[in-house]
């Protein structure tokens, strides 16, 4: 669970618009009811292109003032930010095949969010066109290979039909092409001994494979801990980490990064790492077996783990396979622990997903009549807040995602997971986009399969032997999307079950600082890493580092 311009005439000699006589002829129509926008492929492009079109409008006056306060004062691009849905206006329609120098047109008002664009406030705005070509903008936003317009400034409404012309393909990214600000001084300081630990996961799996009819890859890192010697006696504990919402491979990286100039500095125990990307076209996989994605629980559990502790020299043993993972990634974790009690030896699960739809995201799914945009009075539910300010409800973000098309976001993701097949071979959808209604079929049979409360109620008894004791969980009592909601409500189910668990509530903390401890903004995982290795190693003489 993640923003104007002189009129026509002023930019015509920069090519950035078309001429207003190419389209308004001797005298410039009415503008119509609807608001369109002529986009044309550049002539650099040499080859047909196709995706999903997305056109964004920023009011100017807020645009410029965000530039002067970070950056060097220039507007250089307009996106939509889910955190602050109502900044900027995005339209959107389908293209199947552009050629260089084809034009096709966006009715701003038939795909839009907030609203059609022919409702919007006459005045300066900054505009930006992009062709999302992998159709994965509700999952990665704009990146390597999409196509992007100039951002030019534009009074609206116009009298004439404005032009947007594709010009730059975005570069691809690599794994290891890590920002500095994102590393600390320790990570960059490590970072090529990093990468020389880190050996790419690319395997192809057989159940997935025969599921989708093509061959499947599980992809990620494993990380050697310092000293690795692949012929030496010793063994690892190991660590299967997965992602949140957004990331893949190449955010992996980073985090491989950081913990391996970690465990350098002695600040984490001497562990193997398996980073796990869970990414997929509809969104996060969760390592859930399900009807839509296929079976990628069973290909974990059967068929990568065994064979990386074929390669590496992992401790094999429940007692040393460990499950750790954050927001999407803390659920799969808690799944996974859940769901395969015998194979791991705990899970440190951070601010997860929905693990009791009685709250999900602080929405009863099991309530008659529930609702996901209105609560029982008609005031909306919030679905994002920074302490104590909303700053988007569940209505804005379901309308926003269903703008950007209907794969791959984090609502959609869910579906793809929980959800019953549908007739046209895709999910049912849990709730109606347009009204908001909960469909009480779709959810009964997502508290069957998913609830994971729901399931430890009704398994607990043959659970327990395996299970009990393994559950750890943490979560800000300020989390950014409602989720310490549904973590009371698992600790209650556990509790009230005589279960043994480490379920525990940061004040004040969100989504997003949660693992800070001081300046450290990764000290709580440094914490969790140590709890693991005292599991696997309880006689050690290894210790955590005294703070001070």
């Amino acid at each position: 669970m993640r923003s104007s311009r002189p009129v026509v005439a002023a930019l015509i000699g920069c090519g950035l618009l078309f001429s207003a006589g190419t389209f308004a002829r001797d005298v410039a129509p009415v503008a119509p009811a609807h608001r369109f926008f002529h986009v044309q492929l550049g002539g650099a492009e040499t080859q047909p292109v196709s995706g999903r079109l997305l056109l964004f409008a920023t009011a100017a006056r807020d645009a410029e003032a965000a530039a002067r306060q970070h950056g060097n004062g220039k507007v250089e691009k307009v996106d939509a930010n889910p955190f602050f849905p109502s900044q900027t206006a995005v339209a959107a329609r389908e293209v199947s095949r552009l050629v260089p120098g084809q034009v096709v047109d966006i009715d701003a008002d038939q795909t839009a969010f907030p609203q059609g664009w022919s409702q919007l406030t006459p005045g300066d705005y900054y505009v930006q066109v992009v062709l999302d070509v992998h159709h994965d903008y509700n999952y990665h936003g704009r990146h390597g290979g999409d196509l992007v317009s100039k951002v030019v400034k534009l009074h609206l409404p116009t009298a004439a039909i404005p032009g947007l012309t594709l010009t730059e393909t975005l570069p691809e990214r690599t794994a290891w092409d890590i920002p500095k600000r994102y590393m600390s001084e320790t990570t960059l300081k490590h970072l090529d001994e990093a990468r020389q630990h880190a050996h790419a996961i690319d395997f192809v799996s057989p159940v997935l494979s025969a599921f989708w009819g093509r061959p499947i890859h599980l992809r990620g890192w494993v990380l050697l801990p310092p000293g690795y010697d692949a012929k030496a006696g010793i063994t690892y504990p190991t660590v299967y980490f997965t992602h949140g919402y957004g990331g893949d491979s190449d955010t992996l990286a980073g985090s491989a990064a950081m913990v391996y100039g970690a465990t350098v500095e002695q600040q984490m125990p001497p562990m193997i790492w398996v980073f796990l990307d869970q990414s997929s076209p509809t969104g996060t996989t969760e390592f859930a077996d399900s009807v839509n994605n296929g079976p990628w629980g069973t290909a974990l559990t059967t068929e990568l783990i065994p064979q990386l502790e074929k390669t590496y020299r992992m401790d094999a043993r429940p007692s040393g396979r460990f499950l750790q993972g954050h927001s999407s990634g803390g659920w799969a974790t808690l799944w996974l622990q859940t769901r395969y009690p015998r194979i791991f030896g705990g899970t440190w699960s951070t601010s997860p997903d929905p693990s009791d739809f009685h709250d999900f995201t602080g929405v009863d799914l099991y309530a008659p009549h529930a609702n996901v945009f209105h609560q029982p009075d008609g005031t909306l539910y919030p679905l994002v807040r920074d302490r104590d300010k909303v700053l988007a409800t569940f209505q804005q973000f379901a309308q926003l995602e269903r703008v950007f098309g209907p794969y791959g976001g984090q609502l959609a993701s869910f579906e793809w997971v929980f959800s019953p097949k549908g007739k046209d071979g895709r999910p049912q959808p849990m709730f109606n986009r347009d009204t908001g209604e909960v469909d009480p079929m779709v959810v009964a049979y997502w508290r069957e399969h998913y609830d994971i409360a729901y399931r430890l109620r009704q398994h607990w008894p043959a659970l327990k032997p395996d299970l009990d004791g393994k559950i750890h969980l943490y979560v800000g009592t300020a989390d950014t999307f409602y989720l310490d909601g549904a973590a009371h409500r698992l600790k209650a189910v556990l509790d009230s079950l005589g279960a043994k668990s480490d379920i525990r509530f940061l004040p004040d903390r969100s989504h997003f600082d949660l693992y800070r401890i001081g300046d450290d903004r990764q000290g709580l995982l440094k914490q969790i890493t140590w709890q693991m290795y005292a599991v696997a190693r309880p006689h050690a003489a290894l210790k955590p580092p005294v703070s001070h």
